[in-house]
């Protein structure tokens, strides 16, 4: 359905679009001759992606458009849905990955949690509910991409607000895709984007070169892209230092806490560090 959908005069939006994954999915869409509205903050990098956007499409400019988002603002959401109708008409692909990661603490400033929450979690929610039902309205082949992370799967100790909205992500779309394959004569499917280690502005930190280990945002699209001709919901994505096995056996140790009673996020529980590292050494047991 991919390929159905990926094609001249479907329409894409992308959020979070102005660095990124987001603007490496936007330039692969603009390419496969889509319309592509790039959403994101107001500024400099927003104008300079949608630029960079254009040149890739073979319509160029003419098939793209950046409208100044904040996905955690109702009503910037709504006035983008408006907008993108009003240009471009059905929406075919809708990717929902803005996102901000400013470090947060259990007790620590509250304004950091809603930040979080109210981007990362709340955009998501927002983007689909404001685009979604039309979506499912034209009847055609659509899909809505909603970008997670393993940190909302493993949950590490560190960034709890990010980990809270990564997790409701992940439980989000979900209850999406049910939804929306429960309804009779529905085109829309629902995708779960959970990239490994991306070099990006949000993970860079002090770095200018990309670390060996870390993928590229086109590596991380590419292989979303080979995922949805599969059919995939969870689009689980390696890097250079982490094997999907790994990847395997870390979410399987962290739903055994839970099975097996362990303490919370045993994996970093000093008295379970020694048992995760054999654990690692065994071959990944079958799961029915």
């Amino acid at each position: 359905m991919i390929n159905t959908i990926l094609a001249a005069g479907r329409t894409a939006v992308v959020t979070g679009a102005a660095s990124g994954i987001g603007l490496a999915a936007a330039g692969r869409f603009a390419a496969a001759g889509m319309n592509v509205v790039l959403a994101d903050l107001e500024g400099r990098r927003l104008d300079d992606a949608a630029a960079t956007v254009a040149a890739q499409a073979p319509s160029g400019t003419s098939a793209v458009m950046a409208v100044p988002t904040d996905v955690s603002d109702i009503a910037s959401i709504t006035a983008l849905a408006e907008e993108v109708e009003a240009r471009f008409g059905a929406v075919h692909l809708l990717m929902n990955n803005a996102g901000i990661g400013p470090g947060s603490s259990i007790f620590g400033p509250i304004d950091a949690w809603e930040r979080v929450l109210a981007t990362n979690l709340g955009g998501v929610i927002t983007g689909t509910r404001a685009f979604g039902e039309a979506m499912i309205a034209h009847g055609d082949p659509a899909m809505i991409i909603n970008t997670g992370s393993k940190q909302g799967i493993t949950t590490p100790p560190g960034d709890p607000a990010y980990n809270v909205a990564k997790a409701g992500v992940k439980v989000f779309t979900e209850a999406l895709a049910h939804e929306l394959r429960n309804r009779e004569g529905c085109a829309v499917t629902a995708h779960l984007l959970i990239p490994g280690f991306v070099f990006t502005g949000l993970t860079a930190g002090s770095r200018t070169e990309k670390p060996a280990a870390a993928w590229t945002p086109e590596q991380t699209v590419d292989f979303m892209i080979d995922s949805l001709e599969r059919g995939d919901f969870y689009i689980l994505c390696p890097d250079n230092d982490v094997p999907r096995e790994l990847d395997e056996k870390r979410i399987l140790w962290a739903a055994g806490d839970i099975v097996e009673n362990r303490p919370a996020l045993s994996r970093w529980h000093p008295d379970h560090g020694a048992a995760f590292a054999a654990y690692l050494k065994r071959d990944r047991p079958v799961v029915a």
